[in-house]
């Protein structure tokens, strides 16, 4: 994580100042998520969307095309400009090597999710809590939003039962290829 964020820091004002130039607000978006084995954290990645999307959320329900304890628009409108390419390109996570660097998180592991959505899993969806959640997964490198909420959630238990250091390594192989291919990232 160090590593990380000492090779992408010299991004880190273009994308403070891409982010002040279209919107006013804050840079860093923190929101609770559900983490190794059910504990809570701040998670923080760069702001992608206008400051009142939490707010704007229950409004859009009708749009979600998600299945499951999830909730996803292709066409968000909450998203701006800059947030759509700091989303398509992943940096929109880069904060989120600090969540790793405080314990909180791992290089790689189960997304995490926010409170809402993890009330509504199944006992073998909550299994996904009994590793810590990661920067990038077999939900990342297999097709992202494309995939359904069932094929998201069976991929994090596979992980679990898999979990390790080649696990790891072979996921970590996936990760810049499917980052640069774009590939169901919105």
């Amino acid at each position: 994580a160090l590593v990380g964020l000492l090779l992408l820091l010299p991004l880190f004002p273009f994308i403070v100042l891409l982010i002040k130039i279209e919107t006013s607000g804050p840079i860093f978006f923190k929101q609770p998520r559900v983490g190794w084995r059910g504990r809570q954290f701040k998670c923080f990645k760069f702001r992608s969307m206008t400051v009142d999307a939490e707010e704007k959320k229950d409004q859009l329900q009708h749009l979600n095309e998600a299945s499951g304890a999830a909730f996803k628009i292709k066409d968000d409108p909450r998203i701006t400009g800059v947030g759509r390419f700091l989303r398509q390109s992943s940096l929109d996570e880069f904060p989120q090597l600090f969540n790793v660097l405080w314990g909180q998180m791992s290089i790689v592991g189960p997304r995490p999710q926010i409170p809402s959505e993890v009330a509504d899993y199944t006992p073998e969806q909550a299994r996904r809590l009994l590793v810590k959640p990661g920067l990038t997964c077999l939900w990342q490198v297999s097709g992202r939003s494309h995939l359904n909420f069932e094929e998201w959630m069976e991929l994090d238990q596979e992980y679990v039962r898999t979990a390790g250091l080649r696990a790891d390594l072979a996921i970590l192989l996936r990760t810049l290829p499917a980052v640069i291919e774009r590939k169901g990232a919105y």
